[in-house]
């Protein structure tokens, strides 16, 4: 005679399964322009994809257990964008020999870190769900995007065009996608109800505008940037 333990065990994994769900990989491709009919391969990477549960609620992303860091270096930042969990302290290290000023003043998280140096690190909490533009208030050139995510469904292109979102569970979702210079309502239309299943796992090919150059932007306090002195790549406290 079977113990009450496992007579009833095994209906309740049973139900645990049915309320899980089959959980498959998402996949798509992302093709920028007219995708590199010229001959010359474009480079598709940084595209996110993200899907947010309709029919039921969206499983939680816990902050990671390290801190995520936007290096600055060679007058840079590394990586480019960053994705995010809400509630996530995003480190800033500083491996350049010199002065920076990390800021967001535009959508997403605002902030101003101020002058720190090099081999010093400060910190920013992204506590809400938003797309964050990063820039440096002394070199015009460094700019990045940190995007904080209230879903755990989400995938970037790699430099082909492909996305996976891995692990997503079958039921209703709607699909939201973002590319740095893909203006806002070409992002808008992209946005649509969606639904997963073993059936259906791929999103197909997912157009993008051709990338266009970096618009210019302005500096923390809304003015232009001074043009650089070659030669001088150190910025001096004053």
């Amino acid at each position: 005679m079977r113990s009450l333990t496992s007579l009833y065990a095994f209906p309740i994994i049973l139900l645990m399964c049915g309320l899980t769900g089959a959980q498959v990989d998402v996949t798509a491709t992302v093709v920028l322009g007219g995708g590199g009919r010229s001959g010359k391969a474009q480079d598709a990477s940084n595209a996110l994809l993200w899907l947010t549960r309709l029919d039921a609620s969206t499983a939680s992303m816990p902050p990671p257990a390290q801190h995520p860091r936007l290096i600055q270096k060679n007058k840079s930042f590394q990586p480019h964008v960053l994705v995010v969990p809400v509630g996530t302290q995003v480190e800033f290290p500083n491996r350049d020999p010199f002065f920076h000023n990390v800021f967001s003043l535009f959508d997403g998280k605002r902030f101003d870190l101020g002058l720190y140096e090099a081999g010093s690190t400060r910190d920013v909490l992204f506590d809400k769900p938003g797309i964050s533009y990063i820039f440096c208030n002394i070199h015009a050139a460094m700019s990045a995007v940190v995007i904080a995510l209230n879903t755990p469904y989400y995938g970037i292109s790699d430099r082909k065009g492909q996305v996976t979102i891995p692990r997503v569970p079958s039921g209703r979702y709607t699909l939201r996608a973002w590319y740095e210079t893909a203006p806002p309502e070409t992002l808008n239309a992209m946005t649509r109800e969606i639904t997963i299943d073993s059936n259906a796992p791929t999103l197909g090919v997912l157009h993008f505008p051709a990338p266009a150059s970096p618009s210019a932007h302005k500096n923390m306090y809304g003015h232009d940037y001074p043009p650089p002195t070659p030669g001088e790549p150190v910025y001096v406290k004053p």
